[in-house]
């Protein structure tokens, strides 16, 4: 037998702000201009536990005003907001997402924030009340922030619906931070080099890894930091969505307008000693 446990932090734990996400100062800058577009969908995409709903929060937290009716969908209510009107799914009693969406929708929010967009009516109710006024905040699981365009695609959502109403997306993963104390620093070998993606990758440069002391519970980790990723729909790449275009293509274009990959950016952190070769490959292998 086994048990899992999820303990919800719903006591008086303060809403960490935009500032605390551990953005770079182009992501941050991004960030906050999409989270002022007064209507359109932005989706924040990760596996379980990379600190989705923490974003979402920290948004929610910068756009709640008393005179912003401000609704959101969540299964479950992870922390209680001030200002903000929180709804609980229960499938059981007919309130799934897509339920609450129809009703609240009928509520006259400006701001919408939807825990998750689990299937096809859902993602299409969300980007068609972005399309009539609102914004629309949400979740989806995918490996990164193009695939997250393509994937809403495969749902079943038109791409011109996609391209006229999508600000953009924001792919991030949690990384561990090697412990100061006991990380040790060696030489990366020409594979690594290439897994960096470095210009030379006949010369080593200095790494570390980690070790273990008591300062860390012996597993040379202290604390972890965000990456992020993040693709604004300029009309270049609305263009490319609304004819259904590739992942690829997409990604290509982000990158000529400034996106750092999700790999780009941990790659920095292991050649700056903040983590290990082992969190580069355990957090881009699917990307």
């Amino acid at each position: 037998e086994k048990i899992v446990i999820r303990i919800l932090s719903t006591g008086n734990i303060a809403l960490r702000k935009i500032t605390d996400l551990g953005m770079s100062d182009y992501n941050y800058e991004l960030f906050e201009s999409m989270i002022k577009c007064p209507h359109g969908v932005i989706l924040v995409t990760g596996p379980t536990g990379s600190g989705k709903t923490t974003t979402l929060y920290a948004a929610l937290g910068e756009l709640a005003k008393p005179n912003v009716n401000v609704i959101t969908v969540e299964d479950p209510v992870e922390k209680a907001i001030d200002g903000i009107n929180q709804v609980q799914v229960n499938a059981k009693a007919g309130m799934t997402f897509a339920a609450a969406l129809r009703s609240i929708l009928r509520q006259d929010p400006d701001i919408v924030m939807i825990g998750e967009m689990r299937d096809s009516e859902t993602a299409d109710i969300g980007i068609r009340a972005a399309i009539t006024g609102h914004l629309v905040l949400s979740t989806l699981h995918t490996n990164d922030a193009a695939s997250t365009i393509v994937r809403l695609v495969d749902m079943g959502v038109a791409p011109y619906m996609v391209a006229t109403s999508l600000i953009g997306v924001i792919a991030q993963r949690l990384v561990k931070v090697l412990c100061p104390k006991c990380k040790r620093p060696r030489k990366s070998t020409r594979d690594e080099n290439e897994l960096m993606k470095l210009e030379d990758l006949d010369t080593p440069i200095t790494v570390y890894e980690h070790c273990g002391c008591p300062e860390c519970n012996n597993t040379g980790y202290r604390g972890r930091t965000a990456i992020h990723e993040i693709i604004h729909c300029t009309a270049g790449i609305s263009t490319i969505v609304a004819r259904n275009g590739s992942k690829e293509e997409i990604e290509t274009k982000a990158k000529e307008n400034g996106t750092r990959l999700l790999r780009d950016n941990v790659s920095e952190l292991v050649q700056q000693g903040v983590t290990s070769m082992d969190e580069l490959v355990r957090v881009t292998y699917a990307v």
